[in-house]
């Protein structure tokens, strides 16, 4: 008996269970269950596969208890041995027993250098994988996230270039693992890396919405060129049309008296939806955030943003920004509000966005670019494993 072999019949040993049943019915056990984290997508029928071991086929039951199982163990971030365990129902034909050894598991860990930063209290990590590296997985991401030294509202990782004459090519990662089209902050950051590196003071990234300009006065003063707005309904997108986009039919509260309606809409890398309030507290925005961002209206969800008007050239913001939740800033999100707060003739095209975390300078310029421009902060560099 190989080793392997020895190994799985200890286990199964030591728990006392049968291996393998031929499709009569079993009495209740618990079996035990050593399987590869990075097993995914087991269909009822589809051979298990795990490390160097493929094991027979799963039915209907087994093949959902498998797949919970993993998904239990692979959330807790415990590795998978001979003490994980499933309880098993009278009626299953096949129990799979699968083998991997805890030195196989440490192996499928990669350790990933990066640089924690932040663009006015907007939560930024930087992952460098120009030199190489994988593009990561939703939950790989999202597991990143949920540490509270990598914690981030959106990840910056770069690339090799894909077009001659940018710096890198940018994938942006929300903290719920989706990926998003643009972020003004985070941009902000990675151009501080790159003068940091190069001394360049100008230069271009490039990203799945398109080519950013950025330009580097100092640490306090960067600018970035978000490119231009987007108004059309089916550009932004929403499920149903609109021919007025300065305000669409959307409200909460009683239908005779919302408590916010009329929102303004556009899409700057990503969908905005702006309400116009007299105070940013009308609403808990932690509430109904939530509800707006998956409204039937967005089929790519969308950033939900309260914009109250000071004078012609300030707007104080608050936004729920799409796969993240409530952050201290979003760089979209205050282009968003100047260049349809200018739509609606309530401000000027150039003012100050006031977010939570601070101040930003908006200017939607004549040849329809908008240009935002501000600080960036570096809090540390550190490594995190990711599976």
């Amino acid at each position: 008996m190989s080793r392997k072999s020895k190994s799985l019949a200890d286990c199964s040993r030591r728990r006392g269970n049968a291996a393998v049943a031929d499709g009569s019915s079993l009495m209740p056990a618990t079996a035990c269950l050593i399987a590869s984290s990075a097993a995914t997508a087991l269909a009822p029928g589809s051979t298990v596969a795990t490390g160097e071991i493929c094991i027979g086929r799963l039915d209907n039951e087994a093949a959902a208890m498998t797949a919970a199982a993993i998904a239990a163990r692979t959330a807790s971030n415990r590795n998978l041995d001979c003490d994980t365990v499933f309880s098993c129902p009278i009626h299953v034909a096949r129990i799979v027993f699968a083998f991997l050894s805890p030195h196989n598991s440490r192996m499928s860990q990669r350790t990933i250098p990066f640089r924690k930063m932040n663009g006015l209290g907007n939560e930024i990590v930087v992952v460098d994988f120009r030199a190489g590296g994988e593009v990561f997985k939703a939950e790989q991401a999202a597991s990143i996230a949920a540490a509270p030294r990598t914690h981030f509202d959106q990840m910056m990782v770069l690339f090799p270039p894909k077009t001659a004459g940018t710096e890198a090519y940018v994938r942006i990662y929300n903290t719920d693992g989706s990926e998003a089209q643009a972020c003004g902050n985070g941009t902000r950051c990675i151009g501080w890396v790159v003068t940091e590196e190069s001394g360049k003071k100008q230069f271009k990234f490039e990203t799945v919405a398109g080519i950013l300009d950025v330009g580097v006065t100092d640490k306090s003063r960067i600018s970035v060129d978000m490119g231009k707005p987007r108004f059309a309904w089916n550009e932004i997108p929403l499920a149903e049309q609109f021919h007025d986009t300065r305000g669409i039919e959307l409200q909460v509260g009683p239908i005779d008296a919302p408590l916010i309606h009329s929102p303004s809409v556009a899409n700057i890398g990503n969908p905005h939806c702006i309400f116009w309030v007299d105070r940013l507290d009308v609403v808990d925005l932690g509430k109904v955030g939530p509800m707006l961002e998956h409204h039937r209206l967005f089929p790519e969800r969308a950033n939900i943003s309260l914009a109250q008007v000071v004078s012609r050239t300030e707007i104080r913001l608050k936004t729920w920004e799409r796969g993240a939740g409530l952050t201290r800033a979003c760089g979209s999100a205050a282009c968003a509000a100047a260049v349809c707060g200018a739509r609606k003739k309530l401000v000027d095209r150039s003012v100050t966005v006031h977010v939570p975390g601070g101040p930003l300078h908006i200017e939607w310029r004549a040849d329809d670019h908008i240009i935002m421009t501000g600080p960036v902060e570096d809090e540390y560099a550190g490594e995190v494993s990711v599976s």
